[in-house]
């Protein structure tokens, strides 16, 4: 395993981060607890997860299965825990978003379920126009100063709310965002345009989600002929149909190459700059095994530049405003 700066921090993670979101909507608590222990003796000491992801009438199960999984295996030293807050977790006019109750609220009760005294990675889920960052930062300073976090991060922000965050931090002498989470792919390479270019003239860390883009990456128009069963042919209406040209293209690329389709996409994902760690989404303990190939193949250029055509960036590529403009 390979491990890299946290944006501008001191702080080191693994090249590949596992991403949770499967845990208790798609597999249970023993599940998880095999995923866990594949993912930290393969090296990956970076754990992201959410206080939305497998809630259950406000009980975010997710992290109550990662905190168990600590408490049994005494791995919380090993981990660099990630959450997030902002989803409404009930119907209670103050149970979600970034006013400063909620964020401290919601970390507290993050906290009680990842049977922990620390997160390491506090992420803000999405913008919220409506709450002056004055006072989101001001929470996440008292829960800095209070021990209860050690970092700040996003998740789903442009460019320019990345610029404000940290202008509004800088004025408080605080450190700020230290991380980006977006959802970034072969097929979804939007934030290309702003947001990277932003968050690396900022020192943030760019953190991809859906690097597989739901499945329609890993195989899936294979998979649909062979009959396999996940999330490519669950979601082929909506994630494969609409790309089926270009993925026919790279499937028979990454057969050329010898590659699989999985670890062929997060090559190109970790060849980015920017890039801190791709967030992983595994069922199956043996899912990991492709992308950790992944860290140890190098694209060469006429394949970068292959997949450029397969998967045009947006407008005339790189970011704005030479992408629209001249």
């Amino acid at each position: 395993m390979r491990y890299v700066h946290l944006g501008r921090t001191g702080l080191r993670v693994s090249r590949l981060c596992l991403g949770t979101m499967n845990f208790a909507w798609q597999i249970g608590e023993p599940e998880s607890h095999a995923v866990l222990d594949r993912a930290l003796g393969a090296g990956i000491t970076f754990v992201d997860t959410a206080n939305m992801y497998g809630r259950e009438t406000g009980d975010g199960l997710s992290e109550r299965f990662i905190g168990s999984w600590l408490e049994k295996s005494g791995a919380r030293d090993q981990i660099v825990l990630a959450t997030k807050v902002y989803a409404p977790m009930s119907d209670r006019p103050n149970d979600g978003g970034l006013s400063a109750r909620h964020i401290i609220a919601s970390c507290e009760a993050s906290l009680r379920r990842l049977r922990t005294d620390w997160i390491d990675l506090l992420q803000l889920h999405h913008i919220q126009r409506d709450t002056p960052w004055e006072e989101i930062w001001q929470a996440m300073e008292t829960l800095t100063g209070q021990g209860k976090i050690r970092y700040a991060g996003s998740s789903n922000f442009a460019g320019w709310h990345l610029a404000r965050a940290q202008a509004a931090a800088d004025r408080r002498h605080y450190l700020g965002l230290v991380s980006e989470q977006p959802k970034y792919n072969l097929l979804t390479r939007h934030v290309e345009l702003e947001v990277l270019p932003a968050a690396r003239e900022l020192g943030i860390g760019i953190l991809p989600y859906s690097p597989l883009h739901f499945g329609a990456l890993s195989g899936a128009l294979r998979k649909q002929r062979e009959g396999v069963a996940g999330r490519s042919v669950l979601h082929a209406p909506e994630r494969v149909e609409p790309h089926r040209a270009a993925l026919q293209r790279f499937e028979k690329l990454c057969a050329d190459l010898g590659q699989e389709p999985t670890t062929v996409a997060l090559a190109w994902l970790l060849s980015r700059p920017g890039v801190t760690a791709p967030v992983l989404g595994p069922r199956t303990p043996q899912q990991l095994d492709l992308p950790l190939l992944a860290l140890d193949t190098e694209l060469a250029a006429e394949t970068l530049d292959e997949l450029d055509r397969i998967f045009p960036p947006v407008g005339n590529g790189g970011p704005g405003p030479e992408a629209w403009a001249w």
